[in-house]
This record gives C-alpha cells, sequence and structure tokens, in this order.
C-alpha cells in the first residue's frame, strides 16, 4: 500500500468521534476473559519474555497468578480501560509443553483460562530470500478460488463477494493458490509473496464515491486470524508447507502503521494512547522528505509519521510499549506458526523507526537468516537508503536489511519509456536514468538487498506503462532479471496483463484468468495462452530459469559502463562465470565495439546468447536490434 492510493473518505473528521473510550461509561459486569494474545507461545524461543494482552469485560479488574513449572508472572499491568490487563511473564529455558493456566481473582469471583505452550517443529522457518531468488507477487482474492465456499460469510462486517464488480471480492484463496505450485516451479518463481492474509474483516468503505471492500489486505481486524475468506490458519500454513515441499518460499506482508477502523483494540481502545489521536482528524501528508531534512520542522515530521494513512486506517501509537510489544510478538509469532521466510513491511516510513529497529532486531536475533525489506515510496536515493541500513551520517540509523528499491523503478519506468525515441541518447535520458540510480549504490550497506520491480499492486501495470510495447516490455525484464537485487514480479505480468490505474487501482488488481471456476481462458497452461503471451511467458521463464541456475546472476558483482549513443552494457561476474547485458534503446539496428570493455572481456572468446541459444564467436563488435537487450554468457 502506497501513499495516496485510496482516496480519503469525507466522514473523515467524525472518524475519531467513534473510539472514545466505551469503558467510560460501561456498566460492572461479571469480569470474564474473552481473548489472550498472542494465543499460544512455544519453548526454547530466544524471545522468552512475553507480554500477554488479556481481555474481556472487567477482566483487568482481576488480580492474576500462574501456577505452571518454568513460567513466571513478572507483573500484572492494568491500563485505562478495565477490560485490559497486560501480564509479563517469564517463560524458562526448562519449561515444557502444555496448558499453563491463568488464574484470575476478585473476590469470591475467579476466572480461569487455559494458555498454551507449544513444542518448536523442525519446519524450515525464516530461510529468506536473496538475489539468487524471483518473487512472484499475488493478491489472493484475485489470483486463483480453489473453495468457493469460503468466498462470503453472512456474519461478516463485509458479505458480499461479486466478480462483476471490480471494487468487491472475487473469491480468490489460498487453496486456489496452492493448486498452481506447479505453475509458479515452471516460470522460475522461487518465492511467494501475498498481500497480507491476515483478517480485514472491515465494512465497505467510500474510497472517491464508490463503495470498496478491504480484499487487498491493508486493514488488519485480528492479528493472530487469518482471513477465513482466504481459508484461514490452517489454509495458510498448509499453503506454506506445500510450498516449502516444492521448493518454494513464502513472503508475509505485514503491517504495522495501522490497523482496519474495525480492529477489535478499535472498538474497545486499551487506553486513548494506543493510537495517534489529534483533536481533528489528521491525515499524513504523504511527504517523507522532513524525516531527512536537516531543516524540516517538528510539525512537518509529526504530521507525516502520526497522520492517518486513512480515515478508515487507525493509525497505531509505536511509541506506547504496549502497542510496541503487541506488533513485535505478532511477528515473531507469525513466522514461529507459518513458517514463512522473509518479511515484506506496508507503509514502511510511516512507523516509529526506532520502534521498527526493535522489531526488525526480535525477528533477525529469532531467525538469522530472514529477509526483511520495508515499502518507502520515495523518489531519491538518500531518502531511499534512510530507511534501510547504510553508510550515510544519519542522525539515526535503519538496522533494516533491505527495501523495496522504488528509486530503481523509477528509473526504469522513465529510461524505458524514452527506448527507440530521440531521448534515448539524451545526457540524463534512456538507460542513463538506470545508470544514475545504480552509481548511487554506495549510500547503501548492502543495495544487493533492495527488491526490485516494475511494478506491483498500486501502480499502474508495466506492459502499459510501456505502452504496450513488448520490445520495451521485454528490454525491462532483462535488466529486472539480471541486474543487482531481488526481483519481484506482479502477478499476471509473464501474461501481458495490462492497465492503467484508471479509474481506480481495481484495474490492476483484475482476476488472474484461469484461476476461477467458470473462466474460459486458462492462462495457466500454454494451451490457455495467445502466441504472444507464450512468447512473453517463455521469455521470462528462459531468463527465471537462468538466473536460477546461474551464481553470476545471484551473488556476482555488477560493473556498469556508462551509456553511449543509446547504448548501455553491465556485467554480473564471479569467479566461475561473467554474464553481459548489452542493450540497444534506439530505434535503429547498432554496432556496439567492446574494446572499453576489455576489464570485464578479457580472455573471453566466444559467448552464447541466453535468449536465442545461439554462439557468437567474434565479440570485437556486437550486432544490436533496434529496441533489444540481449544476455550474452562469455565463454573462453
Amino acid at each position: 500500500m502506497s501513499h495516496p492510493l485510496l482516496a480519503r473518505c469525507r466522514r473523515g473528521a467524525a472518524v475519531l468521534g467513534t473510539l472514545l473510550l466505551p469503558w467510560l461509561a460501561a456498566a460492572q459486569t461479571t469480569p470474564t476473559i474473552q481473548r489472550l494474545n498472542p494465543t499460544n507461545w512455544w519453548v526454547g524461543m530466544k524471545h522468552h519474555d512475553v507480554q500477554l494482552l488479556v481481555y474481556g469485560p472487567q477482566a483487568g479488574t482481576l488480580s492474576y497468578t500462574v501456577d505452571y513449572p518454568g513460567v513466571k508472572l513478572v507483573k500484572a499491568n492494568p491500563v485505562e480501560n478495565p477490560n485490559y490487563i497486560f501480564l509479563d511473564l517469564s517463560i524458562s529455558p526448562t519449561a515444557k509443553p502444555g496448558q499453563v493456566k491463568l488464574v484470575g481473582k476478585k473476590g469470591d469471583q475467579t476466572v480461569t483460562r487455559n494458555w498454551e505452550l507449544r513444542a518448536r517443529d523442525n519446519a524450515p522457518k525464516g530461510q529468506g530470500v536473496t538475489q539468487a531468488d524471483l518473487i512472484y507477487l499475488a493478491m489472493p482474492d484475485r489470483f486463483a478460488n480453489g473453495d468457493p465456499a469460503n468466498d462470503k460469510f453472512a456474519d461478516m462486517a463485509d458479505p458480499n463477494a461479486d466478480r462483476a464488480n471490480p471494487f468487491y471480492r472475487h473469491g480468490g484463496d489460498l487453496q486456489g493458490a496452492a493448486q498452481h505450485l506447479d505453475y509458479f516451479k515452471e516460470l522460475g518463481v522461487t518465492a511467494v509473496w501475498f498481500t497480507p492474509v491476515i483478517e480485514n474483516d472491515q465494512p465497505l468503505t467510500d474510497e472517491g464515491g464508490a463503495m470498496r471492500s478491504a480484499y487487498h489486505g491493508y486493514g488488519f481486524t485480528d492479528h493472530y486470524n487469518v482471513d477465513r475468506r482466504l481459508g484461514g490458519n490452517a489454509a495458510y500454513k498448509a499453503f506454506v508447507e506445500k510450498a516449502h515441499a516444492q521448493g518454494l518460499k513464502v513472503v508475509q506482508d505485514a503491517v504495522y502503521n495501522h490497523v482496519g477502523i474495525n480492529h477489535w483494540t478499535v472498538k474497545d481502545l486499551p487506553m486513548k494512547s494506543w493510537l495517534h489521536q489529534w483533536p481533528t482528524y489528521t491525515n499524513t501528508s504523504y511527504k517523507q522528505q522532513p524525516i531527512t531534512d536537516p531543516h524540516a520542522a517538528a510539525i512537518d515530521k509529526k504530521v507525516m509519521l502520526d497522520g492517518w494513512f486513512v480515515p478508515f486506517l487507525p493509525d497505531l501509537n509505536q511509541q506506547n510499549p504496549y502497542v510496541a510489544n503487541f506488533l513485535i510478538q505478532h511477528a515473531l509469532w507469525s513466522v514461529e506458526m507459518f513458517g514463512v521466510d522473509a518479511w515484506r513491511i506496508d507503509t514502511y516510513m510511516y512507523n516509529d523507526q526506532p520502534f521498527m529497529n526493535r522489531c526488525n532486531a526480535a525477528l533477525l536475533t529469532e531467525y538469522p537468516k530472514i529477509h526483511i525489506f520495508g515499502e518507502s515510496a520515495v523518489t531519491s536515493v538518500v531518502d531511499q537508503a534512510y530507511y534501510v541500513r547504510n553508510k550515510v551520517a544519519f542522525p539515526f540509523k535503519s538496522n533494516q536489511p533491505g527495501g523495496l528499491d522504488f528509486v530503481l523503478e523509477g528509473g526504469m519506468l522513465a529510461g524505458l519509456k524514452e527506448v527507440g525515441g530521440k531521448d534515448a541518447t539524451g545526457w540524463d535520458n534512456g538507460p542513463q536514468r538506470v545508470y544514475q540510480a545504480l552509481a548511487q549504490d554506495a549510500l547503501y550497506e548492502d543495495p544487493t538487498k533492495l527488491v526490485t520491480f516494475l511494478d506491483n499492486h498500486d501502480h499502474n501495470r508495466f506492459l502499459s506503462e510501456m505502452g504496450e510495447d513488448v520490445a520495451k516490455y521485454k528490454i525491462g525484464l532483462t535488466w529486472l532479471l539480471t541486474t543487482r537485487g531481488i526481483p519481484s514480479m506482479y502477478y499476471g505480468t509473464e501474461i501481458l496483463m495490462k492497465n492503467f490505474k484508471n479509474p481506480s487501482d481495481a484495474e490492476v488488481r483484475r482476476d488472474f484468468p484461469g484461476g476461477f471456476p467458470g473462466d474460459q481462458d486458462n492462462k495457466f497452461t500454454a494451451a490457455g495462452r495467445s502466441a504472444a503471451e507464450n512468447d512473453a511467458f517463455n521469455f521470462v521463464k528462459t531468463l527465471a530459469q537462468y538466473r536460477r541456475t546461474h551464481p553470476a546472476l545471484h551473488s556476482g558483482q555488477l560493473m556498469q559502463y556508462l551509456p553511449e549513443n543509446g547504448l548501455y552494457a553491465y556485467f554480473r561476474y564471479d569467479n566461475a562465470g561473467t554474464v553481459m547485458v548489452a542493450t540497444n534503446t534506439t530505434d535503429k539496428p547498432a554496432t556496439l565495439p567492446t574494446a572499453r570493455f576489455a576489464e570485464r572481456m578479457s580472455g573471453f572468446s566466444k559467448a552464447r546468447n541466453v535468449l536465442t541459444g545461439e554462439t557468437l564467436s567474434d565479440l570485437k563488435t556486437l550486432q544490436l536490434p533496434a529496441k533489444t537487450a540481449v544476455v550474452l554468457e562469455l565463454q573462453k
């Protein structure tokens, strides 16, 4: 979810009025425990101090004890709302799996509730993603429907499902995605990233005059439940296990900045400071510049960070220690419960950054190989570097390993649009835009951990950005799959799905053809694709499969040469191999002399064209067709 992607709701100023503290006028009731978060924990975790959120009518008025070997109640923390209490538990390394009995007493009233300690299993968790991977981003609701019985539920805030309505849920689910793991494998995908799967029991919201559902997943209403319209917790765990069995990794999409207006903690706030509250509704500015600007006013920083993303996504106050613990524990719980491998963080730059460092550190301590990459939709390398490990003397130092590379995406799109035109050879145009973005990699501690992309669920589809010019499309995908970073591809790009976000982002989130009962075309199969679609699919497949099996592209260094006359060459290389990528961005065939590439080409006498299989025996000059990128495996 990027900045102004969702139209602001007209009822914004009134929203805060719905967040009054309902306990102020609550009648006396018999204490009851309705929720425990986290719902369980595990023995043997490095994170062995757990803050247990206890919720229920008057649950915070009870005096609690815990009687279980190896589990100690360190402190009980009542808060403003008597329906909540936060219990600090310490779990000893000697503790055994079992049911921890929680006992709350008030006078002659006694309330008991079991909280489970589980044994950790040996399933892979937090494997991480690297340059060796190709991530495939999909929206579960729009990808494939494996179980029509869970399309809608009458008892949910949004009981609608209608594929004819672009703004409603369409019924895609995790079971449907699991049925197409072979498709990912064939394409060369190694990791699957879904937009959030956590419950979004949100009502329809008025966005730009149209009532829209939360099918995108970015408005959580219960952190510890996967949305049952996607199949629930069991379906998610089953998907991860099946993906791992096929050699595929899974990326979970996390949201810390906000929750949905229907989140159960928002309906009954633990305390006023659970959210960022303002005298009147205040939206974020969506402007990241005040965060790194040494001359910025404090109010501009505050509005950026503490303003709400949109009125129906309440902004969490991560400086509140109870909020911070709630979010950090959920992150750890998710990786341990489901076995996901990497962690993508939505709206990263809107979060309190010291909190983000705490959360990142907790994940990396528990799962040292996990990769964490956040969404900071910025336009400069300086701003992008601020939110990852960097070499800049910022007052605050981020510990985030990676991030989504919006700057390189912007450079590639702008440069590709100029391919074949008079600007392709301009001083700062065409491939120069890509060169210049990569030339600033010195600001990052490790630019190879950035996740690269050409489009996503918030942007116009890549093919449409290219004016449906397949030559430009192929150049862009060649760059994506051969340059530094961890490539990510949006679902359907490989079969030429197109559209602009006009009149809404629903246009770039259309259903994958063949994923739903009754679809006339099945693009999951070669027989269901047109000749042009098969050509695009096979193009991606060839490059993706080659990347997967050639270390120079996923662990080798990058050396690029200044573009000249619209011709751009770079190399990926290690001790075992060298791959050259040469691009002609002009509208005429070109001859590329290679003498100035001697630093990388010396000792090689021939090359294999990865895309065509052709062998080139003369490397003194390369003949490049118009608007073409060639990938050459250099050979001695």
